[in-house]
């Protein structure tokens, strides 16, 4: 039996190495030859599925998590994706399907990662659903380490230190 005192449950701070891939296997993002991703536990800092797959893991356990699309970044709304006018890509010579760019939304509150999925000579169509919105996610996790979180952290939200958030 786990010690309850190391197992994962809110205001704990969490290490894991992770790596995640997509159905056909492709590896989509990994913490191998990194650090381990650190996280404050039920302060929404990672994807509701993958707080939930490890509540109650302790320190050592390794696991795989496969997380349907509404665990992750949710299905892919039809809505997200639009045609824009070229002239709003002035200075970017050559557009092409997959390109990336940072988008702001209309009020300003903050920027959308948009991909393009298709140019015409008058416009193009520019996906801002999340680029992982409608696939399921495959997690291969080992968790490192578990303690309490600081004062700090509590307060701020987030966990400090290696891997952690860095205030600058």
């Amino acid at each position: 039996m786990a010690d309850a005192g190391n197992a994962i449950a809110k205001n704990k701070v969490v290490s894991i190495d992770y790596t995640l891939t997509n159905d056909a296997g492709e590896v989509i993002d990994s913490s191998k030859g990194r650090e381990p991703l650190t996280y404050l536990h039920g302060h929404g800092g990672l994807i509701p599925g993958m707080e939930q797959g490890l509540e109650g893991r302790s320190t050592g356990e390794s696991f795989q998590l496969v997380l349907p699309p509404e665990q992750g970044y949710g299905q892919k709304d039809p809505n997200m994706v639009q045609p824009v006018p070229r002239t709003n890509f002035a200075g970017v010579p050559n557009i092409e399907k997959g390109m990336q760019f940072q988008a702001r939304s209309p009020d300003g509150s903050g920027a959308r990662v948009v991909t393009v999925i298709d140019v015409s000579p008058e416009t193009v169509t520019v996906d801002a659903n999340h680029p992982l919105a409608g696939e399921t996610l495959h997690f291969d996790v080992s968790v490192k380490d578990v303690r309490d979180a600081s004062p700090e952290e509590l307060q701020h939200g987030h966990a400090h230190g290696p891997g952690g958030h860095h205030h600058h």
